[in-house]
């Protein structure tokens, strides 16, 4: 087998691998994003003042990207015995490659069958960056008889875990407060769809200063356990359909959700699901950014229920999109941890996320 195969192997195994974690931690994928006090990192047109369905649940979910992502380009072995790397410069890290010679891609099977088609010659890839759509010339590389290579690794879908804040009185949920980011270049993914599975959570790994904890769980992607549909991914969070309310909110509870003039510091409670058991514990919101540069951190918050912290140590991974709730009004979710601070975080305002919800 040539160095060329060998690398093309490793290039699709690593490839088809899912990395992505949702953070508020964040997707774990749903954890929240993970940040210190100097770095940070990732732990649903309406108006406030409505009412809708607290949320706080765990829901597994999968995305799948509008083309295919370009992750990186690497250098190859040529059958002439020269070494290669016919796409560096020409794609970059977060690339949407969205045709092929002018044959519409839409996933990586698509991309890798064309590939497995290409012959001498240039080969012409339409790519989607930032706002711009362009055509880019490569010449592959020949690395066996009739075998031909770009040289780029891709991404076409996303997995993980995350919390539901809210369904609204049109089943449109709003969920982790924070957008899906690729892992390895950190841009905000480009969603074509995706789908809401029911989750089993198996185990809580509680974190500590400097290693914030996670949620681990079980997600089986069949037609029995699909809740709705996923329709897009912004930096507030992502948002679509819930189809199977019942299922998903087994206790339906309606709340008033709150202006951002309404919130304070001091007292508040986030719901999340801990132990098998969905329920409400103590915070404090600690500063409150009416005008934060970051959609998703107007709030700072800290952990001080001496439960939560004695079962997970704070914020971890899993909790994004945990509800937070002052004054019996729903104002924010969890979207952040602080990593040298495990008991602390950051929040989005709760009309920062209805804004999205169509």
């Amino acid at each position: 087998m040539t160095e060329c195969r060998k690398r093309t192997k490793r290039s699709l195994l690593t490839a088809a691998i899912l990395l992505f974690l949702l953070c508020a931690g964040g997707l774990c994928i749903g954890a929240p994003e993970q940040e210190n006090e100097i770095r940070q990192a990732e732990a649903s047109t309406n108006a406030a003042g409505e009412t809708v369905l607290l949320g706080g649940m765990p829901v597994g979910i999968y995305m799948e990207t509008d083309g295919v992502m370009v992750l990186s380009t690497e250098s190859m072995e040529g059958i002439d015995g020269g070494h290669y790397e016919p796409a560096a410069g020409l794609v970059q890290s977060g690339d949407y490659i969205t045709a092929v010679n002018g044959e519409t891609i839409t996933g990586k099977s698509e991309l890798l069958d064309a590939v497995e088609h290409l012959e001498s010659g240039d080969v012409v890839l339409t790519i989607l960056r930032g706002d711009e759509t362009m055509d880019i010339r490569i010449r592959p590389v020949e690395c066996s008889p009739d075998e031909y290579r770009l040289g780029i690794w891709v991404r076409d879908n996303v997995q993980g875990l995350g919390t539901v804040t809210f369904v609204t009185g049109q089943s449109q949920f709003g969920a982790l407060g924070h957008g899906i980011h690729d892992a390895d270049t950190n841009v905000l993914m480009s969603v074509a769809s995706g789908t809401l599975y029911k989750t089993s959570i198996q185990d809580i790994l509680k974190g500590e200063d400097g290693n914030p904890g996670t949620m681990e769980g079980i997600i089986v992607y069949n037609n029995y356990n699909i809740l709705g549909s996923i329709d897009k991914n912004t930096e507030a969070g992502i948002y679509g359909t819930v189809d199977r309310i019942d299922e998903l909110f087994e206790e339906q509870i309606p709340i008033e959700t709150a202006s951002t003039d309404e919130i304070e510091t001091g007292s508040a409670a986030i719901r999340c699901f801990i132990d098998n058991e969905l329920k409400e514990y103590e915070i404090q919101v600690t500063d409150i950014d009416r005008s934060a540069s970051e959609i998703n951190k107007g709030l700072v918050i800290q952990v001080t229920d001496p439960e939560l912290l004695e079962k997970t140590g704070g914020i971890i991974q899993g909790m994004s999109g945990s509800p937070i709730i002052q004054n019996g009004k729903l104002i924010g979710a969890v979207t952040h941890v602080f990593v040298q601070d495990s008991t602390k975080g950051y929040g989005i305002f709760i009309e920062n996320m209805l804004k999205q919800v169509k």
